[in-house]
């Protein structure tokens, strides 16, 4: 990415999805309206993938409790998302869109694309009912994500969202103290 997407209006996009057996039309209206997670990955039938998809799969149930769709998204195909679904025990647990990409414009729009290779980097963006982009989280292909690290960080931009002149601190957890700041905190954290 070279410039930040943070308090951006996702770009509009129109694509297919593998969700519930069945492909489904996915455009950027559909991810607002209510909070979204767009999960960004860079292959169907490889390592790490699966063990974040599963973890997303194993959290999804809370998420939805929060009013959170999951959107991943790869540049395979639909198609390719079906078949993997079909053949993978983990993935087979999914109950969100799999968002196909195989010409890379959700990817490109969301400053991920790794353009060399045709693959998506490890991103992770969690978007407002009103499309704007809250938080992003972008690893290396190495390094896998934490579905409750996910969980946490969008409680967080809900409280906020809900709270205007309150912010969370670092590791904060639902329940916990917020800070409200202010010229008499500044020096005192």
């Amino acid at each position: 990415m070279t410039t930040s997407l943070i308090n951006t209006e996702i770009k509009p996009f129109k694509a297919t999805a593998f969700h519930n057996g069945e492909f489904v039309t996915v455009t950027e209206a559909d991810l607002k309206g209510k909070w979204a997670a767009v999960v960004f990955y860079p292959a169907d039938f490889t390592f790490v993938c699966p063990t974040e998809l599963g973890d997303i799969a194993d959290n999804y149930d809370e998420l939805q409790k929060l009013g959170v769709e999951v959107y991943s998204v790869s540049t395979d195909t639909h198609f390719t998302h079906k078949a993997w679904h079909d053949a993978s025990d983990t993935i087979r647990k999914i109950k969100f869109p799999m968002i196909g990409d195989p010409t890379a414009t959700v990817t490109r729009n969301f400053g991920v694309l790794r353009e060399a290779e045709g693959l998506a980097d490890r991103g992770t963006f969690i978007i407002d009912p009103n499309g704007v982009i809250q938080a992003i989280e972008v690893t290396a292909e190495g390094i896998g994500r934490d579905a409750a690290d996910l969980v946490r960080k969008i409680k967080a931009a809900q409280y906020v969202a809900t709270h205007p002149g309150e912010v969370c601190p670092a590791k904060w957890k639902e329940g916990e103290a917020t800070l409200a700041p202010s010229l008499d905190l500044v020096g005192k954290i």
